[in-house]
């Protein structure tokens, strides 16, 4: 997160806040701005209120609470003002979930409903909503306004610019790509995506003859002149013309900023306009809180409970936001913000030139990857130096620079030199009674001074760094040291100087290569990490330490074009990423297109969500005497609850009530859980996770119950925890459920075959985060015990049945209603119900409606993840690389509760063969009992870990035998030559895996590339490339026979419109929209006419969840089912009309025949039923199949990676809607990606509590992670003979994950030549040795990659554990601070 300003806060006296009321007496309490063009005036503002509350407040629901930290952009906002920096109006995307309603007075604030509507909607809408860049629709406000923004601010964005532009946005869904299509239609289409010129790193063909080079070659016609601004508007889409815009109301430009004082008893708001009303505040009373961007303050708020009861808003005060730019040096004022800093850099590069100006090119390059936008749009260095946080990106370089600050308090003004202001872990020199007034950045020296910046984090855009550095040396014209200053943070718990190596630095020979092994040497003296360091990773970060230097040596040593030592110039530079693009195959459903059905149609809510007016959960309008609940859960992984106390909290004003399982209808009402019913709604005696619900509070607003549930008094006895696979195992922790498959003789075949090979696949588990968290709102009616039940889930049916049961009341009294969820993905098919039981009973104890919006945070440890799996294979493989046998014992972390483990790892093992034919089989899956949050459904449910677990075995096989992988997946695929029938004995039908296998070879040129970046490879030490071929098969089914049905309910009115209802959920899948083309096709009438409202409980009955890939399929042929009753019916009518006759007309006749209108549809799978242990019956009713290819670059110095390239093809059938299908494949692709690569989920072992619960540390992929190149192309010129599916489509949700491995081992690729390389040798790579087969842990981190790549600096970098005799005597060993499950 990007600081805000903090100052330390101190015991108050009465009279400080007396002498602070004197001060203000005189301050304004109203504040006035405009909100989308019309003028408000607040008079008794709520000063508890962020900018999104008071918009949602009112009636505003468009823009959405994601993360509540500023990390997910959901709730962005337009905020635009005069700049008193630049003298201009600026339009200033921000996160509205940090914002202090202070901060927008006398400013213009503009939601995404203030820009168009579904009838009149702004062109940034109608194109993402007509470019399949809206999914479940959640982020897309959000994205809109960042989109907006960028508009406002520049008519005509770069590529560059507009690629940017999304940095602080995350979207799930989609997969980034149409997003990026559409916004892209608004850039300016110049030059390339390497210039400088539109902000890459350089590499520019033409860049590269000097400085400047003959400009970009792209941006210069055949006649030599500049080509002119082009902008292209897509055919059928509204132009975008910028005079149309809301104007900047006219009376903001004579606003008069007036001081303001306003608040209540709790809190009181400053808002000083005079650096002389901030010093009268300061000196009255110094330890009020300074708030800048509130982007740290809003947060130790929400999440850490901290309460400022004085605050001042300091961002309107002009004197602190101006610059200037002296002879020596540049003076900024302390507030000026991120986003200007960025403008006045390069200023002042221009004016001192590239030399004297490199403290600013540091400066450009670390904000560049600081946070996304909307925290640069308000965040200040002023924030970041108060704040004091030891991974601060720019402390390093104000540092290294040998800038100073200027402190200034009533008394006086002091300047601090900045290489002693931090003093301890967030502490600085700062007087108390003073603020960072400004900061003056030297200019280096014009001869023989070099200064660098280096970041690394687990993400490239919006991330905190692991660690950064700030190196700056100064050399005499011999090339010795005269100063030097190496900076660091991320690694100790202040921003730190490397003091040991700058000592042996001093008067050295810089160019001696002695100097740079010297300086290694005190690297690792200056940095000797523990183990368990605190923040974890301690290989990783005294490794990334002494990369830097090194890069740092070798791009001085290029500078100085030093000739008496040999540069290593494979170390200078980082990956650069080109400006992405991708293309689809808009052609594959052409032979099979109907009026209907085929057609590629955009979400049937796209523009809705476009515009902010699609309502989710939590947008439902307030009810009448509505609650809102707040959850009390545990903090201690295993332990006996000794008591709770909910006296203190229900003492708290606002506070109704405090519900726990004493409020139940019976005590067996708190036993939920499908299979098996072994979890409790509330804990009784016993916590078995931390994150445990224990009970509920009920207030009058959200902020009261929040504060309410912290004041519950819960006493403790804590009980040994387990928590990973191994300990489990190691204590025989598992749930009572087994299965195994097995087929052929292992045992022979082992002892027969030519080789054996063993090995372990371990793979980490992913968090949904869907970007609406789990929400319900319960509504008791007043007869009957009856409830409606509001709920953000993807499973109704269960949903009544355990509401039902927790009222006591029969599932005909409750009903649960849809309408759409902001994403699921499996998290909402069980974890939801948890969530709605506690606030049915809470609404039923107060017989008043509750409504409950889970917090980001809340969300994570409560509902569940993706299950870890570990596995020990053995494989029996011959030496033309035929597989023989596998034999394979299978774990999955369950966590604290059995959920749908035993399902998950059903999957898993009947996937463990991926598409790859082994004649003997014998696979066995365990379920660990852990004390972690109860791990759930998520897309591929199993499936993806079974064939991480295959392409594992056959990465490492081919290794072993010395065979490229691609041979060996090719010749040991299932084939109609060799054999179709799986190891659980179900044949192959319409199989095509090998026949895309060769079509993705051949159309991404592999076999060329392949030769390409072998050759790169030799040339590259410190950069390298990989590449991979992965093929996927995923069977279609509910494993669970009986949940293989669906019904649906169909209704036509008078007027010829109809109304579908069907057992599935819309979660952004495109469910409903292929559902209203099957419904139009099947009854002859436009897509126009069908309507889908929701799915409830009352209108189609005993709903299976929507999983499993399989609801189109069971909710399109239960529909079709009900159209082909009524087109029956109806048939008398259309003879006697003729064919030119209307629905309406049809319709109208047959009502007044008395023929029935509506019918109800049923359909249910047949020829499916597996039988474990048997080994018999057919366990799925089809495969959907796919390859993907996926190259990568890794920068071996760091970790560092990008994806170059990928190529998809998937075999769905016959599509329903090709657009729909693009945009499943596509978002799969890169949450699998996420899964394998960025996103891991992290324990502190101290308290067992998960430690990644938000943005901030739980890493989705962003949209600078989308390959560089991203093709995706659909199976066409094939017959599918065998699919008997409606339209003879196949299932796409789930079965696309999987390919995102694609560059998981593209990475193993790379990582095997890094591991060459430094082979044996001399350590320098100048001979080749053959490395251990490589087992590569996933997720590949950025900190497993630099671990696996075997080099000198990882090797002397190495921490090893050490006796902890603090744990327990002797033989105890250092535990690491994290936990990886």
């Amino acid at each position: 997160m990007a600081p805000g300003l903090v100052s330390p806060h101190p015991a108050v006296s009465d009279d400080a806040i007396k002498s602070l009321n004197q001060v203000t007496a005189e301050y304004d309490d109203t504040l006035r701005f405009y909100l989308n063009g019309t003028k408000v005036v607040l008079d008794s503002a709520d000063p508890e209120v962020t900018l999104l509350e008071y918009l949602r407040g009112i009636g505003l629901t468009g823009t959405k609470l994601g993360c509540a930290e500023g990390g997910c952009g959901a709730c962005t906002v337009v905020v635009s003002q005069f700049n008193p920096t630049t003298k201009k109006i600026y339009h200033a995307s921000v996160n509205a979930c940090l914002a202090p309603l202070v901060s927008v007075d006398g400013k213009h604030v503009i939601t995404v409903e203030g820009i168009g509507n579904v009838k009149r909607p702004h062109p940034a809408q109608e194109r993402i909503a007509k470019g399949n860049g809206s999914q479940c629709g959640f982020c897309t406000p959000g994205i809109v306004m960042s989109l907006y923004a960028l508009l406002r601010n520049n008519e005509g964005p770069t590529e560059r610019e507009v690629e940017e532009a999304f940095d602080g946005n995350l979207c799930r869904c989609t997969g980034y790509r149409p997003i990026l299509d559409a916004a892209q239609s608004f850039s300016v289409k110049t030059g390339c995506g390497k210039a400088k010129a539109n902000g890459g790193g350089g590499g520019c063909c033409m860049e590269k003859d000097g400085a400047n080079g003959g400009g970009c070659c792209k941006s210069v016609s055949a006649d030599g002149e500049e080509q002119p601004i082009k902008r292209f508007t897509p055919p059928g889409f509204i132009e975008y013309k910028p005079d149309t815009e809301l104007i900047f109301p006219p009376q903001l430009r004579k606003h008069e900023f007036k001081p303001l004082a306003f608040g209540n008893k709790r809190k009181r708001w400053f808002r000083p306009t005079t650096l002389q009303q901030l010093l009268e505040i300061k000196d009255a009373y110094p330890s009020t809180k300074l708030i800048g961007g509130s982007t740290e303050t809003q947060i130790e708020i929400k999440f850490k409970g901290m309460n400022y009861n004085a605050s001042v808003f300091v961002g309107d005060i002009p004197e602190l936001r101006q610059f200037k730019l002296h002879d020596e040096y540049l003076e900024i004022g302390g507030n000026v913000v991120l986003t200007d800093l960025e403008e006045i850099c390069k200023d002042a590069l221009e004016h001192y030139g590239p030399v004297r100006g490199q403290p600013f090119a540091t400066i450009l390059k670390q904000i560049r990857y600081f946070a996304g936008r909307q925290i640069r749009n308000v965040g200040t260095p002023a924030g970041n130096l108060a704040t004091a946080s030891p991974i601060s990106d720019l402390n390093p370089v104000f540092v290294a620079t040998k800038a100073t600050l200027v402190a200034k308090s009533l008394k006086e003004t002091k300047e601090l030199p900045m290489s002693t202001f931090f003093t301890g872990y967030r502490q600085t020199a700062l007087p108390p009674d003073a603020i960072i007034a400004g900061l003056k950045i030297p200019v280096a020296k014009e001869k023989g001074e070099y200064i660098r910046a280096y970041k690394q984090a687990k993400r490239k855009d919006d991330d905190i760094a692991i660690v950064n550095a700030a190196l700056r040396i100064s050399l005499d014209d011999q090339h010795a040291v005269e100063s030097v200053d190496l900076v660091y943070g991320g690694m100790a718990p202040t921003t730190i100087h490397a003091r040991k190596a700058m000592e042996f630095l001093q008067g050295k020979r810089f160019t001696d290569l002695k100097t740079l092994e010297g300086v290694m040497d005190r690297l690792e003296e200056d940095f000797d990490l523990r183990f368990g360091v605190p923040g974890g990773m301690a290989t990783y970060r005294k490794t990334l330490a002494l990369s830097f230097f090194y890069r740092f040596y070798h791009e001085v040593l290029a500078e100085l074009h030093a000739e008496e030592v040999e540069i290593d110039t494979q170390a200078i530079g980082e990956i650069e990423r080109e400006i992405s693009r991708g293309k689809k195959d808009e052609k594959a459903a052409e032979a099979y297109i109907q009026n209907e059905v085929g057609q590629s149609k955009s979400h049937v809510a796209a523009m809705k969500q476009c515009t902010g007016e699609a309502q989710y959960t939590d947008d439902i309008p307030l009810q009448r005497n509505e609650l809102y609940g707040c959850l009390v859960l545990s903090t201690k992984a295993h332990a006996k609850l000794l008591s709770v106390d909910a006296e203190p909290a229900l003492d708290l004003p606002g506070v109704v009530a405090y519900v726990d399982h004493k409020d139940l209808a019976t005590p067996e009402a708190n036993w939920w859980g499908a299979p098996s019913c072994d979890e409790t709604f509330f804990a009784l005696d016993e916590v078995f996770t931390a994150g445990q619900p224990i009970g509920m509070i009920l207030a009058d607003t959200a902020k009261h119950a929040e504060q309410a549930a912290r004041a519950v008094k819960i006493e403790y006895e804590e009980l040994p925890a387990i928590f990973t696979i191994e300990e489990a195992i190691e204590h025989e922790s598992y749930f009572n459920h087994f299965r195994h498959i097995e087929k052929g003789d292992t045992e022979k075949a082992f002892a027969e075959a030519d080789h054996v090979f063993t090995g372990i696949a371990r793979m980490g588990g992913q968090e949904h985060f869907y970007l609406e968290t789990q929400a319900c709102l319960a509504v008791p009616k007043p007869e009957d015990g009856e409830m409606e039940i509001f709920s953000s889930t993807q499973n109704p049916a269960e949903t009544q049945a355990y509401v039902s049961k927790v009222l006591g009341v029969a599932a005909n009294k409750v009903v649960t209603r849809v309408k759409r969820m902001g994403g699921g993905f499996g998290g909402k098919e069980t974890r939801s119900i948890q969530l709605a039981g506690i606030v049915a009973c809470a609404a039923n104890k107060v017989r008043r409606p509750v409504r409950c919006m889970l917090n980001r945070d809340e969300d994570i440890i409560t509902s569940g993840q993706r299950h870890p799996f570990l596995a020990r294979w053995k494989v029996a493989v011959n030496k033309d690389g035929k597989l023989q046998a596998l034999d394979a014992d299978v774990f999955c972390n369950g966590g604290w509760s059995q959920d749908l483990s035993g399902a998950v790892v059903e999957r898993s093992l009947s996937h463990i063969d991926n598409v790859y034919s082994i004649p003997n089989v014998h696979v066995r899956g365990r379920v660990a009992k852990t004390n972690t949050v109860s791990n759930t459904a998520f897309r591929g449910f199993g499936g993806p870990q079974g064939m991480f677990i295959a392409e594992t075995y056959m990465e490492e096989v081919a290794d072993h035998l010395k065979m490229p992988v691609e041979k060996l997946r090719e010749i040991n695929m299932y084939s109609p030559e060799t054999n179709m029938i799986t190891h659980f004995n179900q044949e192959l039908k319409d199989w095509y895996v090998p026949l895309m296998y060769k079509q993705v070879q051949e159309e991404s040129a592999y076999a060329q590339r392949r030769q390409e970046i072998t050759e790169w490879n030799k040339t590259h030490k410190w950069n390298k490339r990989g590449l991979a071929l992965i093929p996927t098969k995923f069977g279609i089914s509910f494993t669970a026979l009986f949940l293989n049905q669906a019904g649906a309910l169909v209704h036509i009115y008078h007027d010829g419109s109809v109304l579908v209802a069907h057992g599935g959920t819309e979660m952004g899948q495109g469910l409903h929209t292929k559902m209203s083309q099957i419904a139009a096709e099947a009854l002859g009438v436009p897509m126009s006419s069908i309507h889908i409202s929701e799915t409830a409980t009352n209108t189609v009955a005993n709903t299976s969840s929507t999983a499993a890939s399989a609801s189109s399929d069971l909710n399109g042929y239960a529909i079709q089912d009900a159209c082909t009753q009524l087109n029956a019916r109806l048939a008398p009518f259309r003879t006697q009309l003729g064919p030119s006759a209307t629905m309406k007309q049809i319709a109208h006749a047959a009502y007044f025949s008395r023929v029935n209108l509506s019918a109800q549809g049923f359909y249910k799978t047949p020829d499916i039923g597996y039988t474990w242990g048997a080994n018999t019956g057919p366990m799925f009713f089809y495969f959907t199949q796919g390859v993907a290819a996926a190259e990568v670059q890794i920068d071996t110095l760091t970790g560092s990676w990008t994806c170059r390239r990928a190529d998809l093809k998937m075999d769905v059938g016959r599509s329903i809607n090709p657009a729909v299908d693009y945009g499943q494949i596509e978002g799969a692709f890169v949450q699998g990606q996420g899964l394998f690569t960025t996103e891991e989920s992290l324990w502190l072992r101290g308290s067992g509590r998960i430690a990644t619960c938000g943005p901030g540390t739980y890493k989705i992929p962003g949209f600078a992670d989308v390959p560089q190149v991203f093709n995706v192309g659909l199976l066409k010129g094939v017959h599918w003979e065998h699919l008997r599916t409606v339209q003879r489509s196949r299932g796409v949700g789930e079965p696309p994950l999987f390919m995102g491995s694609a560059v998981f081992f593209a990475i193993r690729d790379a990582l095997k030549a890094a591991r060459r390389q430094f082979a044996g040798g001399d350590g320098e790579g100048n001979r080749e040795g053959e490395p251990d087969v490589l087992s590569l842990q996933s997720p590949a981190t950025v900190e497993r990659i630099r671990l696996s790549c075997n080099d000198p600096i990882l090797k002397r970098s190495w921490v090893f554990p050490r006796e902890d005799r603090a744990a327990g005597g002797e033989g105890t060993m250092e535990k690491s601070w994290f936990v990886s499950i």
